[in-house]
């Protein structure tokens, strides 16, 4: 594995509405903090992600993410490429990632690298901090078509939990990424019972 990527170290879970109070009770117990998210993320792909495909090359999307609720919030361009093997990381998701913040438009910035809007979504929920972890516990909301602006996500829909390293980890003898595999799997193990949190290749 190359020291020169930055990895980020992840488990995924989902539930249905009527186990929120309990998993909230208890992600909020075990965290050193806890506010509510409204985030918008716009997925970009390069516009000649098509032929990439048709060429056998998987296209390297780029990800934007504004947070709502902060009028203060800047646009966060990141991307992520393939995730390490099942073999290497079993018990988490370790992909490498490249992320940088964005001084005025996003889709602006984006349209400049040669990239192209693909699709958009809200997130609305609840983020956690646990020592160099984000916990993000959230529902997807649609955008209208016409406006552009979020609805309201269904009172049934899934909730989505992702566990992550807040930052980039380099694989360094400072900073091994056994130390944030081994944090998120401490959040596994507590919310066993709960939420079944596990790697996933996305």
């Amino acid at each position: 594995m190359s020291t020169s990527h930055a990895y980020e170290v992840a488990l995924f879970g989902e539930f249905f509405a009527q186990d929120l109070p309990a998993i909230l009770n208890r992600l909020t117990l075990h965290s050193e903090s806890a506010h509510q998210m409204h985030a918008r993320e716009i997925v970009f792909e390069p516009f000649d992600a098509q032929s990439q495909r048709d060429s056998g090359s998987e296209p390297i999307l780029l990800r934007a993410r504004k947070e709502l609720l902060d009028p203060e919030s800047k646009w966060m361009m990141f991307s992520y490429l393939k995730p390490e093997s099942v073999r290497a990381y079993p018990e988490a998701t370790v992909r490498p990632w490249a992320t940088c913040q964005v001084v005025g438009d996003a889709l602006t910035f984006a349209s400049a690298l040669g990239y192209i809007r693909r699709s958009q979504i809200y997130k609305r929920g609840y983020i956690f901090r646990r020592g160099n972890l984000v916990i993000q516990m959230f529902q997807q909301e649609n955008s209208d078509l016409k406006t552009g602006k979020p609805i309201p996500a269904h009172v049934d829909t899934l909730w989505e939990v992702e566990v992550k390293t807040a930052a980039p980890v380099r694989n360094t003898q400072e900073t091994p990424l056994s130390q944030s595999l081994d944090a998120v799997l401490e959040v596994q193990l507590l919310m066993k019972g709960l939420l079944d949190l596990r790697r996933q290749d996305v």
